[in-house]
């Protein structure tokens, strides 16, 4: 029987949101996922990002590689407008990363959380 257990992302200390200063690839890691495989085992991943210029930002997730086009995810975030969901839940596994870089350097933050499932 699977279960599930809610962790802070791998790249967050305590659960705080995590800053973007990469803004080019490879971006700053967010989370990696468990080395586990198969249809059962997974991380369930939920992130929301919040902008702190005046001026919108473009934010690119980089959705368990680095490979350009294909595993990449990419999104206008308006200024000071609060948290905003960026991944409602996707999944992924096997160890793969994820990461994110936005134009400017230390002014996008990243939080949220990580569902792990496991059988």
């Amino acid at each position: 029987m699977a279960y599930a257990v809610k962790q802070e992302l791998s790249g967050s200390t305590d659960g705080r949101l995590i800053k973007i200063a990469a803004i080019a690839t490879p971006g700053t890691t967010v989370h990696t996922a468990g080395s586990v495989t198969g249809t059962d085992n997974y991380d369930e991943i939920w992130l929301w990002a919040v902008n702190t210029t005046t001026v919108s930002e473009k934010l690119t997730i980089e959705w368990g590689t680095t490979s350009a086009p294909d595993d990449n995810i990419e999104l206008t975030l308006s200024p000071e407008n609060g948290l905003i969901t960026i991944i409602p839940g996707l999944i992924l596994q096997n160890a793969l990363v994820v990461r994110a870089f936005a134009a400017q350097a230390d002014v996008v933050s990243i939080g949220g959380f990580v569902n792990q499932i496991r059988a």
